[in-house]
C-alpha cells in the first residue's frame, strides 16, 4: 500500500530564500553606504528621505522599502524610521558600530566572492596576496574590529581577567580586544604584536580612545620575529583561520617558547563542532577564508585540542563568547 499521500509536499521556497540572500545583503550594504540609517534615527517620510540622502526619490523608495521587508526599518504611517537593531548598530548613535563591518564586506569581500565557485575548483584562493590600498587596508581593520567587537566585550567579560597582570594580543589588528580588556580591568598592561602596516594602523586608532595610551605595540612577523615575553596571558584572535594545521601548530609551539610558567593562552575563533558543520555561519565564513586567504579554513575543537597538546600545551576549557566565536583556553602542560 502506497503512503506517499502522507508525505508532505516538498517546496522549493528554502532553495529561492537562500539564493535571493545576496539581494538582502547587497540591499543592506547599500543602505549603509547611502547613510540611510543615520537619517532614519528619527522619523521621516520619504520626501524628506529623499532630501536628506540626496539621490532620486524611486531609488530611496526601494532602498528604504527593501529594509522595512528585512525588519531593519519600519514604517508608521507615511514616516519610516529605524527598528531597535538599526538603531543599535548602524546609526552610528548605539553602543556598537557595524557600519564599518558593512563597508568592508561591501567593498573587499563581496566581489571577492564572485570567484568562489572558481576558488573551490582549483583549490587556489582568488583573491589572496592582493595588495590593498591604504585606505582598503584601514577599510579591513576597522571592519574587522566591528565584526569581532561582541567577541571582544564577551571575552572581557567572561574570562577571568583578574587572575592576570600582562597580556600580549598576537595578530590583534587594532586592538579592539585588548581595549575591551582595559574597560574592565584597566590596572593590566598590555602589548599588540601585528605586522608593520597594521600596527601603523592601529597606533591612529589607539590614539582617539581612552585606554589607547596603555597599550604598548609592537611590529613583527608571526613566524619570524621573537614572540614578546613577560606575559601572563597571551591572546590568539582570529588567526588560527589564516593559517593550515601545520603553521598553526608552528605558531603554538612559537607560543610555547616564550611562555611564561602558569600563563595561560586564549584562541578566539570560529571553532567548529567535528564535521565543520555547525555553527553555520563558520561554515559560511570558510567560503570567505578561501576566496581571501591562500591557506585559509576553519577548525574543529578537536583539531585545536590536538595542536596544543602536540606543542606542550593543555586545552582547559572551551568558553562559547559572541554568536559562532568561541575561546579555547590552554595553559603549560
Amino acid at each position: 500500500m502506497s503512503t506517499s499521500s502522507n508525505v508532505p509536499p516538498v517546496s522549493p521556497d528554502p532553495i529561492f530564500e537562500l539564493g535571493a540572500g545576496f539581494m538582502a545583503a547587497k540591499q543592506l550594504f547599500a543602505a549603509v553606504e547611502l547613510g540611510l540609517f543615520e537619517k532614519l534615527a528619527e522619523p521621516r517620510t520619504l520626501d524628506q528621505l529623499v532630501a536628506a540622502l540626496s539621490i532620486p526619490r524611486r531609488t530611496a523608495r526601494i532602498c528604504v522599502d527593501a529594509m522595512v521587508a528585512v525588519g531593519l526599518v519600519r514604517r508608521e504611517q507615511d514616516h519610516y524610521v529605524n527598528g531597535p537593531e538599526a538603531q543599535a548598530f548602524l546609526s552610528g548613535q548605539g553602543a556598537a558600530d557595524l557600519r564599518p563591518w558593512a563597508r568592508f564586506w561591501n567593498r573587499i569581500s563581496y566581489g571577492a566572492w564572485q570567484d568562489l565557485d572558481q576558488t573551490l575548483r582549483t583549490g587556489v584562493a582568488a583573491h589572496a596576496g592582493r595588495k590593498l590600498t591604504p585606505e582598503q587596508e584601514e577599510l579591513f581593520s576597522r571592519g574587522v574590529a566591528a565584526i569581532t567587537a561582541g567577541a571582544a566585550n564577551a571575552l572581557a567579560t567572561k574570562y577571568d581577567l583578574a587572575r592576570h597582570q600582562r597580556v600580549l594580543d598576537l595578530g590583534g589588528g587594532t586592538g579592539s580586544f585588548l581595549t575591551a580588556m582595559l574597560a574592565r580591568h584597566p590596572r593590566l598592561s598590555a602589548t599588540l604584536f601585528e605586522q608593520p602596516a597594521t600596527a601603523e594602523i592601529a597606533r591612529n586608532v589607539l590614539a582617539g580612545t581612552p585606554h589607547g595610551a596603555k597599550i604598548e605595540i609592537v611590529s613583527g612577523d608571526l613566524f619570524m620575529s621573537p614572540i614578546p615575553t613577560g606575559h601572563d596571558l597571551v591572546l590568539l584572535a582570529n588567526v588560527i583561520h589564516y593559517f593550515p594545521p601545520a603553521k598553526n601548530l608552528e605558531i603554538l609551539r612559537r607560543i610555547r617558547g616564550a611562555l611564561d610558567p602558569h600563563a595561560r593562552v586564549l584562541l578566539v575563533d570560529f571553532w567548529m563542532n567535528a564535521t565543520h558543520s555547525e555553527p553555520v555561519f563558520g561554515a559560511l565564513m570558510a567560503g570567505e577564508f578561501a576566496v581571501l586567504l591562500a591557506e585559509g579554513d576553519v577548525y574543529s575543537l578537536d583539531e585545536g585540542r590536538a595542536w596544543l597538546a602536540d606543542s606542550g600545551l593543555r586545552a582547559v576549557e572551551h568558553l562559547p563568547l559572541a554568536g559562532p566565536v568561541s575561546c579555547l583556553i590552554a595553559e603549560a602542560m
